[in-house]
């Protein structure tokens, strides 16, 4: 009517990206997908699995680790670069339908791009491994695609909360069959009788990573889905028409209250990175968030770049070949043997360190500069894909 005005909700102009939002390729979203593929890397390859130092090892069952803290983030960064992608497609006229197409035919490459991982280098059909890292993305994708084709951000607010609160009703009373119901008949979240494992047993039993249970598990995908949508949620953040100081101030001080958050919850549902529980989705993406605030501000907001970014940007333009890249490696030095000097086998993993062992160093270190190694080599193989402008997309 004439004369009046009409008022947006504090949270509608949160994320009204009708101004002026940002739009091209971030840098800061690749630095922060190379550090966590370098991070992933460098979990992976430990000179010694057991004499690691903490921080690069990932927590046996509760509580956590900065280990475990770089898987979340890939998916994290999954749900930003979704909320780019498809609104620069869309902009140039891509329909829903044929984004949703190509969603399809991606899931289905990084699923098999991941049986394949597993596989290797022997191919055993019997033992392989079934569900995996870059099975899960592809199924987070899948569905956080969907939904934001489908929805706005509210929309994906509500599918986040029903995530959530939806496994953590579905992990506390759901009865286990064969074992009861958790917190009553049998421990709330006993390592073996829960109903994550219970259902990979009975769908993948002698193809689960840990022989009863597997990180990637079928159920505990659900939160991970969360996850992603939280990084959408991000990604239509950056979106809008706030300054540049304010995305970053936001992400930082939301990402410090979900690590709190994430702390409170974790004395009714203990934060477990194997279980991807809703308080450690919580943590890790208060933990995302702040670290993608300061790389905003340092790389979008100081434009302090460099050729120390150079090495990030090498692993995060080229994630998925880094990833190959990293699960060959492994795949080879966890598979072969080797002779040690006293007549004994060994994997080719453990020979190396071996030998790095003699130049003096303490287990810890030994096994450090054996994974730093590990992340060179990687980075060697891709850089002359990166001087020459080659990434691989699917």
């Amino acid at each position: 009517m004439a004369g009046s005005s009409i008022r947006q909700s504090p949270m509608a102009s949160m994320f009204d990206a009708t101004a002026h939002p940002l739009s091209g390729r971030l840098l800061s979203m690749d630095a922060f997908r190379g550090l966590a593929v370098a991070g992933m890397i460098l979990v992976d390859n430990p000179g010694d699995d057991f004499r690691a130092y903490g921080p690069i090892r990932h927590t046996v069952w509760n509580g956590w680790s900065p280990a475990d803290l770089i898987f979340p983030s890939f998916l994290f960064m999954v749900g930003i670069s979704l909320v780019f992608s498809y609104s620069a497609r869309q902009a140039r006229g891509e329909t829903r339908q044929s984004l949703f197409r190509h969603a399809i035919t991606r899931t289905l490459i990084l699923m098999g791009v991941g049986l394949f991982l597993n596989a290797f280098p022997t191919f055993e059909v019997k033992t392989m491994r079934f569900e995996g890292v870059l099975q899960r993305i592809a199924l987070c994708y899948l569905v956080a695609a969907v939904l934001v084709l489908w929805t706005g951000w509210r929309g994906q607010l509500v599918a986040l909360v029903v995530c959530l609160l939806g496994y953590w009703a579905l992990m506390r009373f759901a009865p286990v069959p064969g074992f009861g119901v958790p917190g009553r008949d049998i421990p709330f979240l006993d390592p073996d009788r829960n109903i994550v494992a219970w259902l990979d047993r009975k769908l993948f039993m002698g193809h689960l990573f840990n022989d009863t249970r597997d990180p990637e598990g079928i159920i505990s995908t659900i939160p991970s889905i969360g996850t992603t949508l939280l990084g959408a949620l991000t990604g239509h953040w950056l979106r809008t028409s706030r300054s540049l100081r304010q995305k970053a101030a936001f992400m930082f001080v939301a990402g410090m209250a979900g690590l709190g958050t994430g702390l409170i919850l974790d004395r009714w549902f203990p934060i477990n990175k194997n279980l991807w529980t809703s308080s450690f989705a919580i943590f890790a993406g208060g933990f995302s968030l702040m670290a993608m605030a300061v790389l905003f501000w340092v790389v979008e907001i100081k434009r302090w770049r460099g050729s120390w970014t150079t090495p990030m940007l090498v692993f995060g333009m080229n994630a998925i070949l880094a990833f190959a890249a990293d699960a060959l490696v492994g795949g080879l030095t966890y598979t072969y043997h080797a002779h040690l000097p006293a007549g004994k086998i060994v994997l080719w993993q453990e020979y190396a360190n071996f030998h790095l062992l003699r130049l003096g160093m303490n287990a810890e270190n030994t096994s450090l500069l054996y994974s730093a190694l590990v992340v060179l080599f990687c980075l060697f193989l891709l850089w002359p894909l990166y001087r020459k402008c080659i990434f691989i997309k699917i």
